[in-house]
């Protein structure tokens, strides 16, 4: 029997091949680093909420680049909140193909996990505000909220002027970060008069306090700023109560969470002032709208950098579909060219990749729940 040849007719063919490229997709991984596990789980997971809702809401739209839709893919690591563990998170999607990363939290673990991401080309947005995170000239690094040198001389600045503090003692984890806002605070407090009376210094994963906070308490400090994070902030501040250590406890961003009144319960009130990079949420006009959609689809209220993490990922997305290119050298030589308005504020970066332009906001705690006082 003679084999026989099946052609399609040209007009199929060309409705067939037009049929592949309308479903032609390109998935684009996109990395989330943070701390998923201990005790500032909440933060790590809080970060995965905010990217994961805006992939979700982007790949309901279908963006195009290149003629193909693209297709995002999350891919969430817990790095501990380590830096040993980062780098090793960092290695694991470098290997993995992932293109873009978001995270990580912890300075700590930023700075040496934003070499391994350079040499391998993937951009890199982190919430890491120590300054030394965006000093190495990295091209694909952004910071995208304001950094220690903003957030800890606006505390100090509101607690010389508005708070009338006059001694001041400082206690610090000794991390990245810790250290990093610390110092900021020293800097500007000085400038404005402020007497630091005592620097101590704990740990990250430290629960007992009596021995510093009895020092400072002997030197009639006014207030005591800490640089660290909510796990140890709120054991710290029962522990100025029960010491009967009347003095103001001020931090930076990552007191103000609203994990630092879960923990410390009713000694945290108007006693505790902390400073976040931001506007104040509610206050923006995407602000509801965001808030609504975060509880709709994660049964909670969202934490500190959920909004932050959302709209930089919205940015990408935004540069992606200008430059045509899921490149991600081409899209973030794009984000040092152009601006996103986002739910809390418009992104734009300089040459090194801070934000040209952050408001700093200073909140306390009312009823368990934070409380602007002031925004700069």
């Amino acid at each position: 029997m003679p084999s026989r040849t099946y052609t399609l007719p040209v007009a199929g063919a060309v409705l067939l091949f037009a049929a592949h490229a309308a479903n032609a997709q390109e998935v684009v991984k996109i990395g989330v680093s943070g701390p998923l596990s201990g005790a500032n789980a909440f933060a790590g997971k809080d970060n995965e909420n905010g990217v994961r809702l805006a992939i979700e809401e982007l790949n309901a739209k279908k963006i195009k680049a290149g003629g193909k839709v693209v297709t995002f893919v999350l891919s969430s690591e817990d790095d501990q909140g380590d830096p040993k563990s980062g780098v090793a998170v960092a290695q694991k999607f470098v290997d993995n193909g992932v293109k873009f990363v978001l995270g990580p939290y912890n300075s700590g673990v930023a700075i040496p996990a934003s070499r391994v991401y350079n040499e391998a080309g993937i951009l890199m947005s982190t919430v890491g505000t120590n300054p030394k995170v965006t000093q190495s000239g990295y091209k694909t690094v952004f910071r995208i909220v304001a950094s220690d040198t903003q957030v800890g001389s606006s505390v100090a600045d509101y607690a010389a002027k508005q708070l009338k503090v006059k001694t001041v003692g400082v206690i610090d984890d000794r991390t990245a970060f810790g250290q990093g806002i610390a110092m900021e605070f020293i800097k500007q407090a000085k400038r404005s008069g402020v007497k630091v009376a005592g620097h101590e210094f704990t740990t990250d994963k430290s629960t007992d306090f009596a021995a510093i906070l009895t020092s400072l308490k002997a030197k009639k400090v006014d207030a005591i700023f800490f640089g660290g994070y909510a796990p140890q902030g709120a054991p710290m501040v029962r522990q100025m109560r029960q010491l009967g250590l009347n003095a103001k406890l001020l931090g930076g961003d990552t007191l103000c969470s609203p994990e630092m009144a879960k923990l410390g319960g009713d000694a945290v009130g108007e006693n505790v002032l902390c400073a976040q990079g931001g506007a104040i949420l509610e206050k923006q006009p995407a602000g509801p709208a965001f808030k609504a959609n975060y509880k709709k689809r994660f049964k909670q209220e969202p934490d500190v950098y959920a909004p932050s993490f959302y709209d930089q990922m919205m940015f990408i997305a935004q540069a992606i579909q200008a430059t045509n290119s899921t490149d991600p050298t081409v899209v973030g030589t794009a984000l040092h060219s152009t601006s996103h308005k986002g739910v809390v504020g418009t992104y734009a970066y300089d040459t090194a990749g801070n934000m040209k332009k952050s408001s700093v906001t200073i909140y306390t705690f009312r009823n368990g729940a934070l409380a602007p006082l002031a925004s700069y």
